[in-house]
């Protein structure tokens, strides 16, 4: 089924985009310079599998790879794209490992090891698959749906463009949060690797972590954006950013400073270049999932996981990529994930199959009110406001205690008994 999914995908690149699909990509990427973090991500979560002596091995011979194709590269005068230079060595060992596994390796340990390379290469095919999903939804969906959220968004007193003049104001702190929202899989892989640390020494992987949530929020994402395209604030209000949208294809250049007119809203065409992937705002969606798998590590991975949801909502807002109703539905999105891959885990029982479907009724409920009540929410924000915070708020309640019981309870200690103190012998 993955392999019909990925071999689709090519096709429609193709089709749609004349270009290379998730498959090619991933193939040209042994030889040809790669962006190496993805890679470099998906090496440190196979090595999860590995012993510490073997772990140093792959990194080494990560690196050793690298060095040679750097050495070739600057030989022949080749020009590395985006300028990466780097990246296949990770690739090379992750491919290697698989082989060794196959043909080194049997019973426990083959499948051990096979799990950990699918492990790592799942996160570099998700963010291939990922940015074909984006190309598709450019090319396929002309017109976009942001005066719709546009004026919903009045209902939550328009934060983005709040967010906005608020981050141009702010000198570094906008640098910090550019940083932030680049490496938000900086932050996953870091849990990851903590929830992921036992893995050697007990030869088995936990039931649930945050790469699964992860990989299922970025595969189904992407349908949400086909069926409700939208570019954000700063594309349909804005100026546009990266090279891409502009003024030119605008509604009308009033982001930040200027919240947009109340007026019936209606689609607008626009290029075929910017990806329509603001709703739900996956970023946050990612971010909450952080958040909740970082709540069981030590102090110092809360606090992370914490500072990198709340940096994550204020950039969403503050670079005008999302309006807020985005990041509601982005929140109810990822709750709604966990808990139906947590209950697929667990085994589905009578308040699983509750949560979810009760999650998944209240974003329903959001992308149709979004639609088709926009201007009733504009004009009445002291209603609907409250109701779309209300909303979020019973999935996050239901969320905490649903997830509450199905926590194991440790039973109480029972004190040692005191032994009764003997009588003296005279």
């Amino acid at each position: 089924m993955a392999l019909g999914f990925l071999i689709m995908l090519e096709i429609v690149a193709r089709r749609y985009g004349g270009v290379p699909g998730p498959m090619t990509n991933q193939v040209r990427e042994v030889i040809f310079a790669p962006k190496p973090g993805p890679l470099y991500a998906g090496m440190a979560l196979m090595m999860v599998v590995l012993t510490w002596r073997q772990r140093f091995i792959a990194a080494g011979a990560a690196i050793g790879i690298d060095v040679v194709f750097v050495l070739v590269r600057w030989a022949v005068g080749a020009k590395a794209p985006e300028g990466h230079f780097f990246g296949n060595g990770a690739l090379w060992v992750l491919l290697g490992c698989a082989v060794i596994a196959i043909t080194r390796r049997t019973g426990r340990e083959r499948v051990l090891l096979l799990k950990g390379v699918g492990l790592g290469l799942l996160l570099v095919a998700g963010r291939k698959i990922g940015d074909t999903w984006l190309l598709i939804t450019s090319k396929t969906r002309p017109a976009v749906l942001d005066p719709y959220l546009a004026t919903a968004d009045h209902a939550l007193g328009n934060p983005s463009w709040l967010a906005g003049r608020i981050l141009r104001a702010s000198g570094p702190i906008a640098t910090l949060l550019d940083v932030v929202y680049a490496q938000l899989a900086v932050a996953a892989v870091v849990v990851a690797l903590y929830q992921l640390r036992n893995v050697a020494a007990e030869r088995r992987f936990p039931r649930h972590h945050l790469v699964r949530t992860f990989l299922v929020i970025g595969l189904l994402g992407p349908a949400i954006y086909m069926i409700f395209p939208v570019v954000g604030p700063i594309f349909a209000y804005g100026p546009g950013t990266s090279g891409t949208g502009g003024v030119q294809w605008a509604v009308a250049n009033l982001w930040p400073h200027t919240p947009p007119p109340i007026h019936t809203p209606h689609p607008v065409p626009y290029d075929a270049i910017t990806p329509r992937n603001c709703m739900p705002s996956l970023h946050t969606a990612w971010a909450t999932a952080i958040f909740i798998h970082s709540r069981k590590g030590p102090r110092i991975l809360r606090f992370a996981g914490a500072f990198w949801l709340i940096a994550t909502l204020s950039a969403t807002l503050g670079f005008g990529y999302h309006y807020g109703v985005d990041l509601v539905a982005g929140v109810v999105f990822a709750l709604t994930i966990e808990a139906a891959v947590r209950s697929f885990d667990r085994g589905w029982d009578r308040q699983g199959i509750q949560l979810v479907a009760y999650g998944t009724t209240v974003f329903a409920a959001l992308l149709v009110s979004y639609r088709y009540l926009p201007m009733e929410m504009a004009q009445h924000p002291w209603v609907f406001g409250p109701l779309l915070i209300l909303a979020m708020a019973s999935v996050v309640y239901g969320f905490v205690r649903t997830t509450e019981r199905w926590e194991p309870k440790t039973p109480k200690a029972t004190p040692a008994r005191q032994p009764e103190p003997q009588p003296e012998l005279v």
